[in-house]
């Protein structure tokens, strides 16, 4: 071969092979960045707004009979009227969008201007006391940063989605091992070999933002506390299982109310959204009063209360369900991780004085149950709540808490609440195609 030869084949080699690549790792190192910075906004904007209101609150305590309801219509509107796709959680909207063959159907459920929209009202829910989280718009934020980067792709990325939504994991709960079974068990329920890397690269990247902007924390602080006694494990089952069966009725009323009740309840729901919404509203005001206010927002600091041993108000777990499941079938954007882990936190709250175990291992072991009954995704539950806590001790009575909640769950709603959404928007876009 020719020196001539050589340097053409060379140049051939390079612009069509190691330049593409190195865009694509590229891509999405940039992506994770992105997604990182976008987390933590979203988490300063949700944080400030619930602040404002708990202060409001605490000194107008019957200003949520007002603020919220008219707060929950106004917000169900501006979403419905120029934000449709950024209702709920946003993580079904993830998953359709991967299942979507067509860029244009994609766009309607991921884009910058929902991912925008998503960080605006979801702040806005909170500041009007609605019972919801940030970790589940975070993903469809995520997902959102990263579809738009892939138009400076060399070509396709099918890891595109996926990467944005574990990063969004990740940087909502500054867990990173948490991101990527999210991503494996939740997302795709299975892992695509030619992008794992990528994938894993970017829940790094964007784990690696928070960490050096706010420093290494725990969502719920570190907890050191650990069953001596596999006599102990024993009770790990009926808890479960209670976890299990709360978690199944959440997400069998979820699905009703979002594929629409039967006969004319439903019919006046799907023609009065708005009013709708401000009785959802309503009715978590109401919530909020019967447990001074304990119910608003994510409800974290609370369940940090009960895991530390100070109690929490009578009904503090049926009320936080109930309320959550007002905010999340109103049509207002939030998510349900964090106030599904203070209800799991409640219920041990109430389980307490009948099952000897040490209330802060009991609260562990009820978040993750109740969150796995929840998500039917018993691996990411034990894991996220393992990070957010930062102790390993408990790991195998909260991995067979989240296995027993998960079958309970089954038994009372066949599948998980995330892929069912799923499958209505999917089948509202075919209708729509």
């Amino acid at each position: 071969m020719t020196q001539r030869s050589f340097r053409r084949a060379l140049n051939l080699r390079v612009n069509r092979i190691w330049l593409p690549r190195l865009r694509r790792r590229a891509l999405f190192v940039v992506g994770g960045i992105v997604v990182g910075v976008a987390a933590l906004a979203l988490a300063y904007g949700a944080d400030f707004a619930m602040a404002l209101f708990m202060s409001a609150q605490r000194q107008w305590p019957y200003m949520p009979l007002l603020v919220t309801p008219l707060g929950f219509g106004f917000l169900a509107w501006v979403t419905g009227r120029y934000f449709d796709g950024a209702q709920g959680s946003g993580i079904p909207q993830v998953i359709a969008a991967r299942q979507l063959k067509d860029q244009q159907s994609k766009t309607k459920l991921v884009s910058p201007k929902l991912a925008a929209a998503k960080m605006l009202l979801l702040s806005g829910g909170l500041l009007v006391g609605a019972s919801a989280g940030r970790e589940g718009p975070t993903v469809q934020v995520g997902a959102s940063i990263m579809f738009w980067l892939g138009r400076f792709a060399p070509h396709r990325q099918p890891g595109l989605l996926l990467a944005g939504a574990a990063a969004g994991v990740a940087a909502a709960f500054n867990a990173p091992l948490a991101g990527i079974v999210f991503g494996i068990e939740e997302m795709g329920r299975s892992f695509e070999l030619r992008t794992s890397g990528l994938v894993l690269g970017t829940v790094i990247v964007a784990g690696l933002v928070p960490l050096a902007i706010v420093g290494d924390y725990t969502y719920f602080g570190r907890s050191l506390m650990t069953l001596g006694h596999i006599q102990q494990w024993i009770w790990v089952l009926p808890v479960a299982a209670i976890c299990g069966f709360a978690g199944g009725l959440f997400s069998r009323g979820l699905i009703a109310f979002s594929y629409g009740l039967p006969g004319r309840i439903g019919t006046l729901i799907k023609s009065h959204p708005v009013l709708f919404a401000v009785l959802c509203g309503l009715g978590v005001a109401i919530c909020g009063l019967l447990t001074d206010g304990s119910i608003f927002g994510t409800s974290s600091e609370q369940a940090k209360a009960i895991m530390a041993g100070e109690g929490a108000p009578t009904g503090f777990a049926p009320l936080k369900l109930l309320a959550t499941l007002l905010s999340s079938i109103s049509g207002i954007p939030g998510g349900i991780f964090s106030p599904s882990l203070a209800v799991g936190a409640g219920i041990a709250e109430m389980v307490t004085p009948i099952i000897p175990l040490p209330i802060a291992a009991l609260t562990i072991v009820c978040m993750a149950a109740y969150l796995a009954a929840v998500l039917q995704a018993p691996i990411t539950a034990f894991v996220i709540v393992t990070e957010m806590t930062g102790n390993h001790a408990l790991i195998f009575p909260v991995m067979l808490g989240a296995l027993v909640a998960t079958f309970c769950s089954k038994l009372v709603c066949r599948e998980g609440v995330y892929h069912a959404l799923a499958r209505r928007i999917l089948k509202q876009a075919a209708r729509n195609a």
